[in-house]
Formats: C-alpha cells, sequence, structure tokens
C-alpha cells in the first residue's frame, strides 16, 4: 500500500503547481516526455478536485428536446478497514465563499437531438455557460451533416417521469430518478446503460458514475460519461489499435502520438468512436485528450475520461453496417481515389537521385513486376530530411522531365514531406517572422522547430502554395509523414490552445494536402500517418514503422482492422515492416498481406524491392502477389464504390459481413477483403494455421478450389501464394488479365471467375 499512498500524495501536490508545470511529470512522478501520451483518468483519481454526480431529472421539454440534470456535490476520502486502505466518495457541503453565489449541487443543461434514422446526439454540459458551437467548423463533422433532421423515425413520449426516445432501430429512456441513460434495441433489451451511484450497492468495489470534475488547480472542469459493459458484450474501434480488437479489458490514451510502430498500445490515429456486438456505437465528438477504460479497471463499466468540458455524443444503434454507415454519414466519406492508387507503389527509404528512380522504374519494367508509383522518401532535397519542396540541383537533372517520363511509362510520383521546419531550414525565418507556426504563450515558439499553424488561413495558403510548385510539375501525391507533434501548450492561431487542437492536427493537415491536390490534379489522394476523426475523408493513411519481425507483421494486421472498424475506407502499410531490411520468409509471408489491402506498398530499409535480394525465385513471387492484385481490379474498384458509398472499410473485421456468427467476433488475425475474400496471413513461419470460415455455406479455396465447411480449420497454403484465400461458394469474382500498371489494364475485359 506503500505505493498506493504516494500516488496519492503525488496527485495531490501536483494538483497544486500551475498546469504548465503539472505536465512536466506523471502522476507517478516519473518524468514525463513531450512524445507520451495522456492519461485523462488520473484527474479523476485526485483528492484536491472537487467530483459531481450526475443525481436527478430537474426538467426536460420534449418540444424542444433540452433539459435539466442536478448534480450532486461530492469529495475523495481515504478510508481504512483492516490494513486496506482504499477511498470512497462522500457527500461534500460546499465552502464556496460567498455561499449565496455558488449553488452546493448545480443544476446544469442537456439536450437530446435526433441526427438520422438510427442516430441521437446527446450533450450534457458541465457550466452554466453553454460554449457557442458551429458543426460547420468542426474538422471532426461533414459538412450540412448535423442539420435538423427531417425524417419521422423518432417519437418522444413520457413514461411517468422519464422520457423516452423510439425509433424501429432502438431507443433511449431518460429516467428521471437516478437520472440515467439507458439504450435499447430494437426488441426493448437494455444494450448499455450510464452507471449510477446506487449501482453499488451490492457491490464492495465503488465505481463512480456519470459525473464531472473541478480540479483544484485550476478550476477547470472535465467530464466523464460512464456507461456498463455486460458479460457477453464485445467492443472494437477507438482506432489504429494493435492490441487485440476487442477492447474490453483494455485502456487505451486516445492522444495522437508517434508510437514508433504499430507493437504498442499507443496510436498514431486514435479515433473517439467504437461498436458493440450488442448493437449500438458511439462517436464522442471532442478533440480533447480521452483515456477509455474499457472494462480495465472494473470489468463492468465503460469510463470515458475527457478532458473535454461538456459530453457531445453521438449514438448509432444496428448492426455493425448499419453503425459505420451511420457514423460516416456524421464524420465524412471520403471521394474514390483514383484507380492508379490501387497500384503497387515502389519505395524506399531513400531514393536520392534521379538515376535511382528511373532505375526503378528500368527494372520494373524487366522483372515484369505490376506497380504504379515510384516514391521519393526524405533525401530528394539537397539536405536530406530538410523540407525546402525544391529537388536537389545536384542530384535530379531534370526532375519535371524525370517526372514526364516516367508517367508515359505509367509511373506516378510521390514526394515526402513534413510539416516541421528545423532551424536550419530557409523557410524558418520567413515562418516566424510572418507568424505562419504555432506560438506559445509568450508569443515565441513552443518547440525549437517551427509547426505549422494549420488553423492560420495564411500558413494554410503559404503551404499548398509551396505544394502546388511540385504538384503542377507533374508529382501525383504527397506523403504527408508525422503530424502527430502538434505543441500541447502551443497557442494556436484560432485561439484555441492545444488541449484542443492537438488531436485535430492530422485532420486540418491531411485537409491541407487533399484539397491542393483535389484542386490542381481533380484526385483525392495524399499518403499519411497521422489522423483523428474526420481524417478519412482525405485517403489515404498507412501505418506507420512496423517492425520487422513476427510482431511487427501481427500489430500491422490488428491495426489495419481496427481502423477499419473506426470508419476508414481505406489503408495501407508497408509490406515487410519498415525499420531494417526484412528477412526474406517474413517477406513472403507478409507480401500476401499486402497485395490483398485497398492500397500497397513497398517501403523501409533498403532493400525492399525484390530484384535486389538476389533470389530469382523471389522476384517471382513478388511479382506473382503483384499480379494477383492486378488481375483482382475490377473486384477492388468495384468494392472500393460500395465502401466509399457506405462508409464501409476494405479490409474489414468478419463480423461486419457476418454479425450474427458469434465466432466471427472472436477472430482477430484474419481479415475479409471487401466483402468476398477471406485472408488469412501466416503471422509465424509455419505450414499451417488455424483459420475460422464463418457464416453457414461452404467456402473455396481461391488457388485451389478446395471446397470447405463453415467454421475451424487447420489448414495450409494450397498454391503458389503462402497465404490463406478463401471466397464463399457461389461466387463471382470479376478479374482481368494483369498489365504493368493499371493504365494497361484492359477493364473492357472483365472475366467473371465463379467458385
Amino acid at each position: 500500500m506503500k505505493k498506493s499512498l504516494l500516488y496519492i500524495s503525488l496527485a495531490s501536490l501536483l494538483a497544486t503547481v500551475p498546469p504548465a508545470m503539472a505536465e512536466t511529470k506523471t502522476n507517478d512522478g516519473k518524468a514525463y516526455l513531450l512524445s507520451q501520451t495522456k492519461d485523462i483518468s488520473t484527474d479523476f483519481l485526485d483528492f484536491s478536485n472537487t467530483y459531481f454526480f450526475a443525481d436527478s431529472l430537474v426538467s426536460f421539454d420534449t418540444a424542444t428536446g433540452t433539459g435539466t440534470i442536478e448534480w450532486k456535490r461530492q469529495q475523495l476520502q481515504p478510508r481504512q478497514a483492516f490494513n486496506a486502505n482504499t477511498f470512497l466518495h462522500q457527500p461534500l457541503k460546499s465552502l464556496d465563499f460567498p455561499d449565496t453565489a455558488y449553488p452546493q449541487d448545480p443544476e446544469l443543461g442537456f439536450s437530446v437531438t435526433p441526427v438520422g434514422s438510427n442516430a441521437l446526439r446527446i450533450k450534457v454540459y458541465t457550466s452554466p455557460v453553454t460554449p457557442e458551437q458551429d458543426d460547420a467548423l468542426s474538422p471532426m463533422l461533414a459538412p450540412g451533416s448535423t442539420t435538423v433532421y427531417k425524417g419521422n423515425d423518432w417519437t418522444v413520449t413520457r413514461d411517468g417521469q422519464n422520457i423516452v426516445y423510439s425509433s424501429p432501430s432502438g431507443s433511449l429512456e431518460i429516467q428521471a430518478y437516478p437520472w440515467r441513460l439507458v439504450l435499447k434495441d430494437a426488441d426493448g433489451m437494455i444494450m448499455t446503460e450510464t452507471k449510477v451511484w446506487s449501482d453499488n450497492d451490492s457491490s464492495q468495489v465503488k465505481t463512480p458514475p456519470f459525473s464531472f470534475i473541478k480540479r483544484g488547480s485550476d478550476n477547470s472542469r472535465s467530464i466523464n460519461p460512464v456507461w456498463t459493459i455486460a458479460p457477453t458484450e464485445r467492443i472494437y474501434g477507438f482506432g489504429e489499435s494493435a492490441t487485440p480488437l476487442n477492447k474490453v479489458g483494455q485502456k487505451l490514451n486516445l492522444f495522437v502520438t508517434d508510437p514508433q510502430g504499430p507493437e504498442t498500445p499507443d496510436m498514431y490515429k486514435p479515433i473517439p468512436f467504437f461498436m458493440s456486438n450488442k448493437g449500438y456505437g458511439m462517436f464522442l465528438h471532442t478533440a480533447a485528450p480521452f483515456t477509455a477504460d474499457v472494462g480495465q479497471s472494473y470489468i463492468g463499466a465503460n469510463k470515458l475520461y475527457m478532458m473535454d468540458e461538456m459530453m457531445d455524443l453521438f449514438v448509432f444503434f444496428g448492426e455493425p453496417k448499419d453503425v459505420l454507415s451511420a457514423y460516416t454519414a456524421i464524420s465524412g466519406r471520403p471521394e474514390m481515389p483514383p484507380t492508379w492508387s490501387f497500384g503497387t507503389w515502389i519505395s524506399r527509404i531513400t531514393y536520392f537521385t534521379e538515376d535511382e528512380g528511373r532505375e526503378v522504374a528500368e527494372n520494373l519494367k524487366k522483372y515484369q513486376i505490376p506497380a504504379d508509383v515510384i516514391h521519393f522518401d526524405t533525401g530528394w532535397f539537397d539536405v536530406d530530411w530538410q523540407c525546402d519542396y525544391e529537388f536537389s540541383p545536384s542530384r535530379f537533372q531534370n526532375p519535371g522531365k524525370m517526372i514526364s517520363d516516367l508517367k508515359d511509362d505509367g509511373y506516378h510520383i510521390c514526394l515526402w514531406q513534413l510539416p516541421y521546419f528545423v532551424p536550419g531550414n530557409k523557410y524558418y525565418p520567413e515562418l516566424v517572422q510572418k507568424g505562419l507556426a504555432v506560438k506559445n504563450g509568450c508569443g515565441t515558439l513552443p518547440y525549437e522547430d517551427a509547426v505549422l499553424d494549420f488553423t492560420n488561413p495564411e500558413t494554410v495558403a503559404w503551404y499548398q502554395d509551396k505544394l502546388a510548385g511540385l504538384l503542377n510539375l507533374g508529382v501525383s501525391a504527397i506523403k504527408v509523414d508525422f503530424g502527430e507533434g502538434a505543441p500541447i501548450e502551443g497557442i494556436y492561431h484560432n485561439g484555441r490552445n492545444g488541449w484542443y487542437e492537438h488531436n485535430l492536427y492530422p485532420v486540418r493537415y491531411n485537409k491541407a494536402v487533399a484539397d491542393i491536390t483535389k484542386k490542381l490534379h481533380n484526385e483525392n489522394i495524399i499518403w499519411a500517418r497521422s489522423a483523428w476523426a474526420g481524417s478519412q475523408r482525405y485517403p489515404l493513411h498507412w501505418g506507420g514503422d512496423a517492425a520487422t519481425t513476427n510482431t511487427g507483421m501481427s500489430g500491422t494486421l490488428r491495426e489495419g482492422i481496427s481502423l477499419g472498424l473506426s470508419g476508414f475506407c481505406f489503408w495501407s502499410h508497408d509490406m515487410g515492416g519498415f525499420v531494417t531490411s526484412t528477412p526474406e520468409e517474413l517477406y513472403r509471408r507478409w507480401l500476401p498481406m499486402g497485395f490483398l489491402t485497398s492500397h500497397t506498398r513497398a517501403h523501409g530499409a533498403p532493400p525492399t524491392e525484390p530484384w535486389l535480394y538476389e533470389n530469382p525465385e523471389f522476384t517471382d513471387y513478388f511479382r506473382q502477389c503483384a499480379e494477383m492484385k492486378y488481375s483482382l481490379m475490377p473486384y477492388i474498384l468495384e468494392e472500393s464504390e460500395t465502401a466509399v458509398a457506405n462508409g464501409w472499410p476494405m479490409m474489414r473485421a468478419l463480423f461486419v459481413e457476418y454479425p450474427d456468427d458469434p465466432g466471427a467476433w472472436m477472430v482477430d488475425d484474419q481479415y475479409l477483403f471487401g466483402s468476398k475474400i477471406l485472408v488469412a496471413p501466416f503471422l509465424e513461419n509455419t505450414e499451417t494455421r488455424a483459420v475460422y470460415l464463418p457464416g453457414n455455406k461452404p467456402w473455396v479455396d481461391y488457388q485451389s478450389g478446395k471446397k470447405y465447411n463453415p467454421g475451424w480449420h487447420t489448414m495450409k497454403a494450397d498454391g503458389p501464394i503462402r497465404c490463406i484465400i478463401m471466397v464463399p461458394q457461389g461466387s463471382e469474382i470479376p478479374t482481368v488479365k494483369p498489365a504493368l500498371t493499371t493504365k494497361d489494364l484492359d477493364l473492357t475485359k472483365v472475366t467473371k471467375k465463379k467458385f
């Protein structure tokens, strides 16, 4: 118990110092590093804070959907019993002065608004002064998506003192005392409900209910919605997460960070959205740091700790496809990326010269490897990593002609860049002098680097002008790297600080690049690493710097499926991993997963190009994998159009297509590529692996034609591609003769391959 007491003491001590100073250490006393995520839950264990529990419904106007909640004032108190020290919340008599000016138990507003046939928006405020919200200014919301819903699916009735919103998809009951929100499915079964204090009567573990805190350090407020988790409930989403798909039992910090790869709980792309196998999904419309304790500290509670002072919650009812469609109707869907982007992207870190780029193109032709993009990473500038938007004049004789020549051969060019400018960069003085970078409270820079401030229209115009020069030169795509390091203590041009802008930075960054590319090329395409809710409108994103190990591969697989369950249609990753040269055996197992993903890139520490492995058999194998994808291009384009129209992922968990199969909800090491192709990669160097075939119809091996019944099987790769690839019996998969580039595919000669 000494550790617990020390924890409490340090938490209280840190709460008494200015917030900027408190941020230099975590609550366990260790130094806080700039790259670390924020665990917001620790704020709710601080004895210096005041706690307010949602207690009772004071009023509700069914005509306007607005009401008032009374919140009971509480405090944390230590408790000793039989040499066990714990703490409990206890009612608190306010000592605020003058006592006539501050309510003992405040009465604060909330609202409920239908926003779709199966969607409600619930707002809960912790202050009598409600924040001004203009949904049109939120990067997380699609334009016009939250205008007044004109459908008649929802009815509002009173059941005694309770309020009930009902629709064919489900219902929300607002219970008056104790105040509680109850979500029910279309059959009237409770899916989840908010926790109240009396739920603890039958348990010695006292779980705080739906509440908010007022910090002793600065009087700021943060809200904590707490929902029940049923014994058989499984919860998915929260972004590009490499941990097991079912998040029950996990704690996730939703704070955009560079985790150095897909092998930790932290994420390049955290998304404040999740769905449940019980038939609902939730989107927390917030950009503030957010910790989701999904049954980690108490198995029956989903505690959503938010730095935000209000809860702006969208609730969706239905099966996974219904929920994803409803969520993306609110947060947005992408336009269809260009056809060439679905081809192979060839890259490494890095090509330094024009000659290297031309040599790659020559080898692609020589070895007959289908590809559409050659990417120049950090070395196309005069100084490696120093972004100045100009090809090195000493290493690129005529970049415009190089780009034109390669495009004539069917190859598009992608270029790397980033939004941070080191002091040695030639643009650094201009960015500082013109106020185009994020500032600190003193009006200078929070970092040594100048970080582009995308809330400033002048910054966006400056930045897009630099990219326009490259796009007009013929460059087809910009790699939107980094974006996770927006200053948390920065002051942004729009007047907000980093607590509300850090997580939004990737969305603004993604949008700036996508908009100028769309304007000049009429193509919706970027290649980005960081994201937040809303980024899915700007495809596409890749999985970051994976380890060149089995662990890196398995983490990459899970993060791709998880991001798809968070509203992203398209996604890619670095085949084989990024960090070191990929062992050939691992590369062989990884390639099918890479080519059976919406977008495909070979990138990382050299060699990434197959011909450099000096093994003709491996080059042939790489070609076979690439030809498999190019032959499937009619299927991929058809499925992608459907995905875009509905907000569904191309890389999807089995349960998205098979929600009525309990086994499908248990699998997180295989996926569906579109609606019909099941992919089970070999994550270890074994001859066989366990494969689950969902549904109630037979499946057919894509390579051998052998039939299998639904259920579990121990299978081997029954063909030249080292991967289990299955198709439901009776399916027709459109295919075409492969070509060296997508522009050479004859999509008028499509063959339906029957299974």
